[in-house]
């Protein structure tokens, strides 16, 4: 009872992130046995600081299928993230990602994907994108996994301060590195994104990622996440970055 009251809590919110370039490897179901998963994460926070309050809500549901080959992979991933004070919200950020994915070998696949994102914090409020490329397994080791890709991105940009919407082709390459501990206490997953405009590679954005997992049982566990997003120009001209540590609870069925 207790575990269909937590996943339902979990649907009920879709999901959350901080930056407009967001770490789907963290995301991801390595394993190449499991066909069907579905991640939720959820975690709360209220802050009361003589009277003056704020909520915090972080959420995100991931699914995968794969085919009966386990050739063909279906991924999907949303999220929400809410900062209210009672008085006006200081930050709604939502993020939904679609992927298409398929196994040449045990070493090369090709992806394609879809992608959509809003924050208003930030001076790029919202990105749309479609892209498509190759990702590698550089490690396959019985602790250590690694992945590195490579895509194509056309993006669609808004923002609001500048009063701008622009169209972007972008390149995408990505360096993701993880370790499971024998004892499966824990795992460790890091990962570097760098996207470069093609025209202009001054002009680039990154994302570094650290993510902890304590599994509690077969379905529960907690996280530790942090986010470091650094964007070189904006379409203000000037350079952005935003860091985020987030501490939270999971589950997958």
């Amino acid at each position: 009872m207790i575990r269909i009251l937590l996943l339902a809590t979990a649907l009920l919110i879709p999901g959350v992130i901080s930056a407009q370039l967001v770490n789907i490897e963290s995301k991801r179901v390595q394993t190449d046995s499991i066909r069907f998963t579905l991640d939720a994460d959820f975690s709360f926070n209220h802050t009361n600081n003589d009277g003056s309050q704020v909520n915090q809500i972080d959420a995100a549901l991931t699914t995968q299928l794969k085919s009966k080959d386990l050739r063909k992979i279906y991924f999907f991933l949303g999220n929400y993230k809410l900062i209210d004070s009672g008085e006006e919200n200081l930050q709604n950020a939502w993020f939904l990602h679609g992927r298409f994915n398929y196994k040449f070998s045990q070493l090369l696949r090709f992806e394609t994907f879809l992608q959509g994102q809003y924050n208003q914090l930030l001076v790029v409020e919202q990105r749309n994108l479609i892209g498509a490329g190759l990702r590698v397994k550089w490690i396959d080791k019985e602790r250590f996994t690694g992945y590195a890709g490579n895509s194509y991105l056309y993006e669609m940009e808004s923002s609001d301060r500048a009063g701008t919407t622009n169209y972007n082709h972008r390149n995408s390459t990505y360096l993701t590195l993880s370790y499971k501990a024998k004892s499966q206490k824990f795992s460790i997953t890091n990962t570097v994104y760098y996207q470069p405009l093609y025209r202009d590679v001054k002009d680039y954005r990154i994302l570094e990622q650290f993510r902890l997992d304590i599994p509690l049982s077969t379905w529960l566990k907690v996280f530790t996440l942090y986010n470091y997003y650094f964007d070189s120009k904006t379409p203000l001209n000037t350079e952005e970055y935003t860091s985020n540590l987030n501490l939270g609870v999971g589950i997958r069925i």
